[in-house]
């Protein structure tokens, strides 16, 4: 007989505006069966003498006189995959706290519980239940069933990484002629050191590195506007296989969502500090680039396919652009009613026409399957224009992945 699984735990990280608030959210937490539940200061072991935090600036100075509750809750019985849909029922009735006390869900950390127990610091510990785990439902909840895709897009090569590796280069000394001229995210791919380096053994590596030295980790900065042009450069170049130009083209989806992203992610805490959203410059002109550059790559659409047409109805919506073109070449795209594709689809034309009631729709339909929309969407202070624009890249390239062949890893 297998042995059980060990028990899963979940630490949730809550702020709230005052003490009273801390300790009421807390209160409830543990009537929720959370096993150990703590309430500290915001920035706590900055006044700790014996921590390495003390008299160090808070690294969040907007939450200076804010606290936080810490509050760990054990799940027993299942394998960590069985309880996601739970867990993520969960999360969503956690952030509610937070939000019912005038605050926020700061984050949350996972790991097996008998570990977080172990290393939970009890500095302000207001409730435990030695032992206690939160009641399971049973059965346990799943993910909702998802629509059939649409049709498979036609097959798109990305190329041998080699030749790959060379037609980017040739479009960098094109356009720069070397290292010295070329914006940092471009300079390595003139570099000697690049070009006498170890060759790379998959065409998706190399592209992985050109993308985080644009945006390192996702993150816009200066250096990111600059090389704007260059991705540009490369996507119109016929020389860089169809299929890797397909995958530049959706890190300019991305960076494109870079600040709708951040403003849902943190819907939350901006209602609860009271301000409102301002978009960091680097997204702004990040995005404000690709839209300058967008008419040249909607000048090529009668000669890309059609998973590429998909990408650039959707990149189009992501620049604020209301081209009727766009819409109207959107609707000859493959997208048979009831497909996954064509709750995209309705989301991208929403975005497109700047229709109110169509990206509400939409985004009901997206959320009926997708669980990672509606998470997103369970808290009333995301703006879903913004929702809708921060969930368009992955929901475009997960089903324009399908139609991406990639090459054998070389030996």
């Amino acid at each position: 007989m297998s042995a059980a699984p060990p028990a899963w735990g979940v630490q949730y990280t809550l702020s709230l505006p005052s003490e009273d608030a801390a300790r009421a959210a807390a209160a409830e937490l543990s009537g929720m069966g959370h096993r150990l539940t703590a309430v500290r200061v915001h920035d706590h072991f900055r006044f700790v003498p014996s921590s390495f935090w003390y008299g160090k600036p808070s690294m969040d100075p907007e939450l200076e006189g804010w606290w936080q509750v810490f509050s760990l809750a054990v799940y027993s019985g299942y394998e960590r995959m069985a309880l996601e849909p739970f867990f993520r029922s969960e999360r969503i009735r956690v952030a509610h706290v937070a939000r019912a006390h005038a605050g926020f869900q700061q984050g949350y950390s996972e790991g097996h519980a008998a570990t977080l127990e172990g290393v939970f610091p009890r500095d302000g510990l207001v409730h435990e239940q030695a032992g206690a785990d939160v009641a399971l439902p049973s059965p346990l909840p799943k993910d909702p069933v998802r629509p059939p895709a649409g049709p498979p897009w036609k097959c798109i090569e990305v190329g041998e990484p080699t030749a790959v590796v060379q037609a980017v280069v040739a479009v960098a000394e094109r356009m720069y002629g070397s290292a010295e001229d070329a914006p940092d995210a471009v300079g390595w791919l003139l570099d000697e050191e690049f070009a006498f380096g170890e060759p790379y053994g998959s065409t998706g590596e190399f592209l992985g590195d050109l993308a985080d030295a644009v945006a390192h980790q996702g993150t816009c900065t200066d250096t990111t506007v600059e090389a704007v042009p260059f991705l540009m450069e490369l996507i119109c170049d016929d020389s860089v296989a169809p299929g890797s130009r397909l995958v530049l083209l959706g890190d300019l989806l991305r960076l494109a969502a870079s600040g709708p992203a951040v403003e849902v992610s943190l819907a939350d805490r901006i209602t609860a500090l009271g301000g409102g959203w301002e978009e960091p410059a680097a997204e702004y002109l990040t995005r404000r680039a690709i839209g300058s550059e967008l008419p040249r790559l909607l000048s090529r659409w009668e000669n890309e396919s059609d998973a590429v047409r998909f990408a650039l109805a959707a990149l189009t919506a992501l620049c604020g652009s209301r081209d009727q073109r766009a819409l109207s070449r959107l609707a000859a795209l493959p997208t048979p009613a009831g497909s996954s594709r064509a709750d995209v689809v309705s989301l991208v034309a929403a975005l497109l026409s700047d229709d109110r009631e169509g990206l509400v729709t939409a985004l009901d339909g997206l959320a009926s399957w997708s669980p990672r929309v509606a998470e997103k969407a369970a808290s009333p202070n995301v703006d879903l224009q913004s929702l809708g624009l921060a969930i368009l890249p992955g929901l475009v390239l997960e089903d324009v992945a399908s139609g991406t062949v990639a090459e054998p890893d070389l030996p």
